[in-house]
C-alpha cells in the first residue's frame, strides 16, 4: 500500500521542490479541521496509515523543522 503523500513529498524533496512543497503544506494547513494527533491515531488504527509510514512521517517532519529553523 503506498501512500500518495510521502511520495509527493519524497518527489519534491528529491527534486528540491522547497516552494512547491511549502506552497502544498499551506494550501493543506488551511484546509485541515480537527486535532492532528486524533486525526493520526484514526489512520494508524484503521490501517491506512502503517507504524512504518507514522515512522516515516515522523522523520520526514523533524527534518523538515530542522530546515525552517523549528525546534
Amino acid at each position: 500500500m503506498s501512500n500518495p503523500i510521502f511520495q509527493q513529498m519524497g518527489q519534491q524533496l528529491n527534486g528540491h521542490n522547497m516552494s512547491g512543497m511549502m506552497q502544498r503544506f499551506q494550501q493543506f494547513q488551511q484546509m485541515f479541521r480537527g486535532d492532528p494527533r486524533q486525526q493520526v491515531q484514526q489512520l494508524l488504527n484503521s490501517g491506512k496509515v502503517s507504524q512504518s509510514q507514522y515512522n516515516q512521517a515522523v522523520q520526514m517532519a523533524q527534518q523538515f523543522r530542522g530546515m525552517i529553523g523549528g525546534k
